[in-house]
């Protein structure tokens, strides 16, 4: 046994990810013409596509999910003695960072700039480089089917049934590593449905105007539809170009992406097709809400791959975003929008976004980082940014008690002053919110926060209800 090697696979395999992903999803969070320059070089073909992004996308191959099983097995393998190689389709600059990282093998091959190490052509080599049988092949694809059949022993990581049905016809010894289960949750958890709670913001024009017939519901109810699709697909897009920030993150590291529980290639395609189904929805309202929503892909998408990292430019385009929602329901059902609910909405959501990047300070405080992973912020900024979250918080308390004057509220409420009601009730949970976050017990989003939060719950409860005591004769 001393004298075979054990050759593993990368992608998959070692890892539970996929190198040309990983690296084409780097350089396109630094470049956003990456897809336009990976679809000119792969008319020259993967390997030189690989060479390309691997140089573009530099990937932290110390935050990689790596498999458990396969680790041990390699360190099982060389305790006994063996010998083990990385063969691997990725490029051989990637293959090399990761076997520096772990060192756990005596030799490294991977792709160059023409030639793509893979399927029958990894066989061809590794026949040539350990003859035939003379090697132990661990892999996870229908792609390494010719290798096995040239291996001594195949070893299967996570393969389907019909893979597994053809390689055990070679008549070669077959090992099963502790399988990863495909489940639904990680893709669930990838559309983040908890936060398609913020897509009931479209129906507040409906709300504010006291418009409550069957047409008007069904349109918000479409228009709610289309956001929930269009905004998961911004969520794939934003945890794909944050993965190098997710896996340097505490809690963000167990995202389905960064851990690799869903494939990178998988996300790849959920994304536009999220869009094209929001669009298709969309379409039912009109053309203006279709471009309102264009509109709000776009700035969010400019958001993910720029203007996340520009301190203070990105907390004013995530409240805009928040806003977003709230005129795209008044565009969906035709109800004019109030100045004084765009004044509340823009300072209310300011501050929630800025409660949100101190979330994420105090945390790199608490870690002894500089700064916030992916953010434009520094941990002295920590006290300007409190600032800005409180300010804003009561400047938009300041405008919900000038819009309980108005003539609007006259207008739509039997009992005007009971609003006021409303007022102390947000006083006091935006006090709260700030304190818990400056004590470091608040979630990475406030909003999320205030949905599972009980005192929240029954802050928005008592809203409603004084809400419904203004509106009776």
């Amino acid at each position: 046994m001393a004298q075979k090697f054990l050759v593993v696979d990368l992608d998959g395999t070692l890892i539970r990810s996929d190198m040309l992903f990983e690296s084409f999803w780097s350089a396109f969070s630094l470049r956003w013409t990456t897809p336009f320059s990976a679809a000119r070089r792969l008319v020259d073909g993967r390997a030189a596509l690989k060479a390309q992004l691997s140089a573009q996308g530099p990937v932290d191959v110390a935050s990689l999910p790596y498999n458990a099983a396969v680790l041990q097995y390699i360190a099982d393998w060389r305790a006994g003695g063996g010998r083990t190689a990385l063969v691997s389709a990725a490029n051989q600059i990637q293959a090399d960072r990761v076997a520096a990282h772990l060192g756990l093998f005596d030799e490294v091959h991977g792709s160059d700039a023409t030639t793509n190490l893979k399927g029958a052509r990894k066989a061809s080599f590794l026949v040539t480089r350990f003859g035939n049988r003379g090697f132990d092949y661990i892999g996870d694809a229908e792609a390494d089917i010719p290798v096995w059949e040239k291996a001594s022993r195949a070893i299967l990581v996570n393969v389907p049934e019909a893979v597994r049905a053809r390689v055990a016809a070679f008549g070669r010894e077959v090992v099963e590593l502790p399988a990863q289960l495909p489940t639904v949750a990680p893709y669930l958890r990838v559309l983040r449905p908890h936060q398609w709670l913020k897509n009931m913001l479209v129906f507040l024009p409906l709300l504010a105007a006291h418009q409550f017939d069957m047409v008007t519901l069904g349109q918000s109810l479409l228009a709610f539809v289309a956001f929930c699709l269009i905004a998961s697909s911004v969520y794939v897009l934003n945890d794909l170009l944050d993965l190098a920030a997710d896996r340097a993150h505490p809690r963000k590291r167990n995202r389905p992406f960064a851990s690799g529980a869903v494939p990178l290639s998988h996300g790849t395609v959920l994304a536009p097709v999220l869009l094209l189904a929001g669009l298709a929805v969309a379409l039912t309202l009109g053309e203006a809400f279709v471009l309102t929503v264009l509109a709000y892909y776009v700035a969010t998408t400019a958001y993910s791959l720029y203007f996340k990292r520009q301190p203070l430019v990105d907390i004013c385009l995530l409240a805009g975003l928040y806003t977003a929602r709230i005129v795209a329901g008044a565009v969906a059902t035709g109800i004019p929008l109030s100045v004084w609910l765009l004044a509340f909405s823009i300072f209310f959501f300011f501050s929630l976004a800025a409660v949100k990047r101190q979330t994420e300070l105090a945390d790199a405080a608490a870690s002894g980082r500089i700064g916030a992973a992916g953010r434009g912020y520094r941990v002295e900024d920590l006290p300007m940014v409190m600032g800005m979250a409180t300010a804003s918080g009561y400047v938009s308390i300041l405008v919900m008690g000038l819009y309980v004057n108005s003539p609007a509220v006259l207008a739509l409420y039997a009992n005007p002053p009971v609003l006021w009601g409303v007022c102390l009730v947000l006083f006091f949970w935006f006090n709260r919110i700030v304190m818990l976050t400056h004590r470091g017990e608040m979630h990475d989003d406030p909003v999320g926060f205030a949905v599972t939060d009980f005192t929240s719950q029954m802050c928005f409860a008592l809203i409603l209800v004084i809400t419904a005591l203004g509106a009776l004769q």
